[in-house]
């Protein structure tokens, strides 16, 4: 099988990928350390292996995973990929993004694909029929709206939601009008793009994935796939791409 690895700020999401492209297992960690590393390859049959980071990774980590891997992969902006990148500075693009952006096109090949990140941010990224990432967006994420309008004002609340709260269209108490405020207006900010992209690219399908995406896909009433593992699928393109470059 194949081992993929996105470690994130706060967590890290691991998955192990059959041949047949499909999850065997998928876990989460808090922290994730060489120890985790070396359990996993005692517990599963894992021949190849790629990591892709937001943070700095552990050289121990790196190390355990080129050691245990028949083939290894560090991703990084210099990995050679199964789509073109058209981002102006490559080594900024956030890794998860690309990721996303190879899955996306993996399950939508030679089709025009918009897709939405739900996450700490939300990122809004397009990848061409011809494979080329082309570019995207990023802005606040659910927790992270709910969080500036209590900290930069005096009396509004921190307020939580619920995945599958129905939120009035005009909140009648504070509380429902940040919620409705927040949720309802990355909702509209969402079907904005679609309708905008539209409009320039009458045919592209759109792909949502990401932690917060079950907040704002009820309210979407559009025709939208959800991919909870997409960034991983894209790490195993990533992964098998390598692997039959250097076969």
């Amino acid at each position: 099988m194949n081992l993929c690895i996105d470690q994130g700020n706060s967590r890290t999401k691991v998955a192990l990928f059959r041949e047949n492209g499909s999850i065997a297992k998928h876990f989460i960690y808090k922290h994730f350390a060489s120890a985790e590393v070396e359990q996993l390859f005692q517990l599963y049959k894992i021949e190849d292996s790629i990591i892709s980071s937001v943070v700095n990774i552990e050289p121990a980590v790196v190390n355990a995973l080129h050691k245990h891997s028949r083939h290894f992969v560090l991703f990084d902006h210099n990995t050679p990929l199964p789509i073109s990148n058209g981002y102006g500075t490559p080594a900024t693009l956030g890794q998860d993004r690309l990721a996303a952006s190879v899955g996306a096109s993996a399950i939508y090949p030679k089709e025009n694909v918009l897709i939405i990140d739900a996450g700490s941010a939300i990122t809004y990224d397009f990848v061409s029929e011809d494979g080329s990432f082309v570019g995207g967006n990023i802005a606040p994420g659910i927790k992270m709206r709910f969080t500036i309008l209590h900290r930069m004002t005096k009396k509004l609340p921190l307020v939580e939601a619920e995945e599958n709260e129905l939120l009035p269209l005009f909140g009648r108490n504070t509380r429902d009008a940040i919620a409705a405020g927040v949720i309802r207006g990355i909702i509209f900010e969402v079907k904005g793009y679609m309708r905008d992209l539209q409009e320039q690219i009458p045919h592209y399908k759109t792909i949502i994935t990401g932690g917060n995406a079950p907040f704002i896909l009820h309210g979407l009433q559009v025709d939208i796939r959800f991919e909870r593992h997409l960034v991983l699928m894209g790490l195993n393109q990533i992964l098998l791409y390598n692997t039959r470059q250097e076969q």
